[in-house]
């Protein structure tokens, strides 16, 4: 199928302008002026998005979603369930990265696999880490650099947990050797190989990372450090890391974003070295897409600064070279935002339309055979 977005203002997430986009299939063909009569006449199926007075973007990507939800830390009662299509494709979210945290036993890596080739049978791009809190980490084939290797999906390992009370307080030198495992299946494989670490709020913050740099010749684009949002102090840290070539993230979950970003900016951080993610399990994917709109709407951001926290700025420590960009070439993942609102409009994903003037087109595959009724509204959504 053949997909004209006319009269709306691209950004790549650079500003580009009022371009039109041509989609053909999963793919961005064109972005620029295209002679609708000639595409017309190929007498292909063809769908026109008037964009006039909205902004037209890359599809999010998330960098960290518990797929299979929370592991419920205060007893079984309190495990959150697992994510679905529509919380997900309904927050501008066209690529997510999966993870497991303190429990890889009843939240498995098979499942977790599972859940990510159940997104992308539904159209979503999905990913995961291969691990958890724990070291040595849960793997699939009892080795990160064969899951990475191997395993499609598995694009690094993590979320591994340092500074918290809940990790198992590893050795530098083993911590060392699962860096190196993840860096090298990822090289052999042309993925990123990053490990992502969960920074908790113990007094040694970043300086487990910091060892590996400077004792045991991890590079530091090897690291993906996330959470660094928890106190001044982390965040000094690591606006230091991201000067060494490090790429850190600030979850969504507290509401604050704006304010991190302030702060990250203030303190000298290189606006191309971090990324926003919503770490959903207890809270939504929205979270995210609501923090980045709090950004565009209620702050002197550039917009572009901004998309780059959830597009291009990810895509590159990911290693997502499809992804993150409108760019010809790239996958035709796609947002159309009201330009005066930032309300999402359109959701494309890989040239599907998911959400489209505001309605959701997507449904998860199991409910088409199903009588079950699902709601599920959390005390703080009411």
């Amino acid at each position: 199928m053949l997909t004209l977005i006319e009269n709306g203002k691209v950004y790549s997430p650079e500003p580009r302008g009022l371009q039109t986009v041509l989609l053909i299939g999963d793919k961005v063909a064109r972005i620029g002026q295209v002679d609708r009569r000639a595409v017309e006449g190929l007498d292909l199926e063809l769908h026109v998005i008037d964009a006039a007075n909205c902004i037209v973007t890359p599809g999010f990507i998330d960098a960290h979603e518990h797929l299979l939800g929370g592991s419920g830390e205060n007893g079984f009662s309190t495990q959150t369930p697992e994510l679905y299509l529509r919380e997900i494709v309904t927050a501008g979210i066209t690529t997510v990265v999966g993870c497991l945290g303190v429990d890889t036993t009843m939240k498995t890596m098979p499942g977790l696999l599972a859940k990510a080739k159940a997104f992308k049978e539904e159209g979503l791009t999905a990913f995961i880490y291969s691990g958890g809190y724990n070291v040595p980490p849960t793997t699939i084939t009892q080795s990160i650099r064969d899951d990475i290797l191997f395993i499609d999906e598995i694009i690094g390992a993590g979320e591994v947990a340092i500074s918290d009370e809940r990790s198992m307080d590893p050795h530098p030198r083993e911590l060392a050797k699962l860096v190196n495992d993840a860096h090298i299946g990822g090289m052999l494989s042309r993925k990123a190989g990053v490990t992502h670490f969960h920074v908790g709020e113990g007094d040694r913050r970043l300086a487990p990372l910091r060892t590996l740099i400077d004792d045991y010749s991890v590079q530091p684009g090897w690291l993906y450090p996330t959470h660094v949002e928890r106190s001044q102090r982390l965040m000094e840290e690591a606006i230091a890391l991201t000067k060494l070539g490090c790429v850190v993230d600030v979850d969504t979950v507290e509401g604050k974003l704006a304010e991190h970003f302030v702060a990250y900016l203030r303190g000298g951080g290189d606006p191309g070295r971090l990324t926003a993610s919503s770490d959903a399990s207890l809270s939504s994917p929205s979270t995210l897409y609501e923090q980045v709109r709090g950004c565009l709407s209620g702050h002197q951001f550039p917009l572009e600064q901004v998309l780059a926290l959830v597009t291009s700025n990810t895509a590159d420590v990911l290693k997502l070279e499809a992804k993150g960009r409108l760019e010809p070439g790239k996958d035709a993942d796609v947002l159309v935002l009201r330009q005066d609102s930032f309300e999402i409009r359109d959701v494309i994903a890989k040239g599907q339309h998911r959400v489209r003037n505001g309605e959701l087109m997507a449904s998860e595959s199991f409910l088409e055979n199903s009588n079950r009724r699902i709601t599920v509204l959390g005390k703080k959504a009411r």
